[in-house]
C-alpha cells in the first residue's frame, strides 16, 4: 500500500498525559496500575487493579460542548489537547477543507458510563434532568463530540469491534484515503472505566485480583484500564521522511464469542497481511507490541502465532502491565508505543511478569531494550475473532 505520513500522534493513559509522559514511564518501568478505587465505595467493590486516568473528575468539558458532557468525552478532550494534535488538524482542515478530512474513531463502550448513571438515578421512571441528553447515550457519542470539537465535516465513523476497535481505524482511514474520498484523517480511540466494563469482564472470569502479568506462567487474568489517543494521517509525498503507516492486516476468525482460535489462525493472517501490504519480510520487524492481555488463553494463542511467523531475534512484548487493558483504546495506545519505539529506539519489555510461560515463544521479552529500528508492529485482537495488525515504519 502507499505509505501514509503520521503528522501527529498522542496518548493519555494511567501512566501520564501525552506521549512524552508515556515514553518516560516506559523507559523508567513505572506502571500506572492501582488498586480499584473506581465507582461506589461499598465494601464489595471489585477486588482488582485498574489503570485509571487521574483528574478527569475535575475536568468538565468547555461550555460550548456541555451537551456532550461525560467521562469518556472528558478523556477525549484531554487527549486531543496533547502533542499539537488540534493544531495539526486545524492546519489540515484549512489546507484541504473540513469535508476532506475524515474522522475515524474506535471505542468499546463509548459513554455507557453516563447511561449507567442515568438509570441509577431514575426519577419517576425518567432520566435525571442533567442526563436527558440523547447524544451521550449512543455508541457514536465519541465521534459526535470530536466532530463538534474539531470542526471536521468529512466522513465520521465509529468502529466498535471490541479490543481491536482503535487499531482498525487506521485500516478504515487508509481505505478512505486510497479511494480518494478524503485527503487526511484524524483517527484514534477512547474508552473509560465503568461498571459494565469492570463487572462484565469479571463475570467472564477474566479479571485478576493482582496487577496483570502478561505471558507469565502464573498469569490469571487482566487488569482493566482507560485511555484515549489520536493520530493524524495524510498521504506521504514521494521520498518524504518521518513516521508512516506502511501496512495493515485484518481478519475475523469467528471461532468463538470470547475465545481466540486455538492455533491463532486469525492473528497470523492479520500479521501476514500487514507484512504483505508493507512489502517487507517478518525478519525486518524490529519491535512487536503484542495484544498480551495476561489471560491464559489469549497469551498462549498469540505467542504461538508470533513464533510461527517471526524469527527468534524479534523483540516482542505486552505493555498492558503499564496501562491495563484499555479495551477499545488499546489499538491507538499501543500504536503510540510502537511509534515511540521507532522514533526513540525505546523497546519496552513486559512489566510485572517474572517467569515466562515455557509455552510462549522466544520472541517474548521482559526487559526493556534500546536500538534503532525501521519497522514496528502492533497487534490488537477483539472478541469474536476481530483481529488487526498494524505495521509502522520510519522513512530515513
Amino acid at each position: 500500500m502507499p505509505p501514509l505520513a503520521i503528522r501527529a500522534y498522542t496518548a493519555t493513559t494511567a501512566i501520564g498525559t501525552g506521549r512524552d509522559a508515556q515514553a518516560a514511564a516506559l523507559r523508567g518501568r513505572r506502571g500506572g496500575l492501582r488498586r480499584n478505587d473506581f465507582g461506589d465505595t461499598t465494601p464489595d467493590r471489585l477486588d482488582t487493579w485498574i489503570g485509571r486516568v487521574d483528574g478527569l473528575e475535575s475536568l468538565p468539558l468547555p461550555t460550548p460542548w456541555a451537551q456532550w458532557e461525560c467521562r469518556n468525552n472528558r478523556l477525549a478532550w484531554l487527549a486531543l489537547q496533547q502533542d499539537h494534535v488540534l493544531d495539526v488538524v486545524a492546519a489540515l482542515r484549512e489546507r484541504h477543507g473540513a469535508t476532506r478530512v475524515a474522522l475515524v474513531l474506535g471505542t468499546s463502550t463509548a459513554s455507557i458510563g453516563a447511561s449507567e448513571q442515568a438509570y441509577a438515578g431514575l426519577e419517576d421512571g425518567a432520566f435525571p434532568a442533567d442526563l436527558r441528553r440523547p447524544q451521550v447515550h449512543t455508541p457514536h457519542s465519541l465521534g459526535g463530540f470530536v466532530q463538534a470539537a474539531t470542526g471536521l465535516r468529512g466522513p465520521c465513523v465509529t468502529v466498535a469491534t471490541a479490543c481491536s476497535s482503535s487499531a482498525k481505524v487506521f485500516a478504515q482511514a487508509a481505505r478512505l484515503l486510497q479511494a480518494g474520498i478524503v485527503d487526511a484523517a484524524l483517527v484514534g480511540g477512547v474508552d473509560t472505566l465503568c461498571g459494565s466494563v469492570l463487572y462484565g469482564f469479571n463475570a467472564l472470569g477474566l479479571v485478576s485480583a493482582t496487577p496483570c502479568r502478561p505471558f507469565d506462567s502464573a498469569r490469571d487474568g487482566l487488569s482493566l484500564g482507560e485511555a484515549g489517543g489520536f493520530a493524524v494521517l495524510e498521504r506521504a509525498a514521494s521520498g518524504e521522511r518521518g513516521l508512516q503507516l506502511r501496512g495493515y492486516g485484518e481478519s475475523s476468525d469467528a471461532h468463538h464469542m470470547s475465545t481466540p482460535h486455538p492455533e491463532g489462525l486469525g492473528a497470523r493472517i492479520a500479521m501476514q497481511q500487514a507484512l504483505q501490504r508493507a512489502g517487507i519480510g517478518a525478519g525486518e520487524v524490529g519491535y512487536l507490541n503484542l495484544h498480551g492481555t495476561a489471560t491464559p488463553a489469549n497469551d498462549a494463542v498469540e505467542a504461538r502465532a508470533v513464533a510461527a511467523l517471526f524469527p527468534d531475534a524479534l523483540h516482542a512484548s505486552s505493555t498492558k502491565g503499564w496501562t491495563g487493558h484499555t479495551l477499545g483504546a488499546a489499538g491507538i495506545v499501543e500504536s503510540v508505543f510502537a511509534l515511540i519505539a521507532l522514533e526513540h529506539g525505546l523497546l519496552p519489555g513486559t512489566l510485572n511478569s517474572r517467569d515466562v510461560d515455557p509455552d510462549c515463544g522466544p520472541q517474548l521479552r521482559l526487559d526493556n531494550a534500546e536500538g534503532a529500528l525501521r519497522h514496528a508492529m502492533n497487534n490488537s485482537f477483539g472478541f469474536g475473532g476481530n483481529n488487526c495488525s498494524l505495521l509502522f515504519g520510519a522513512a530515513a
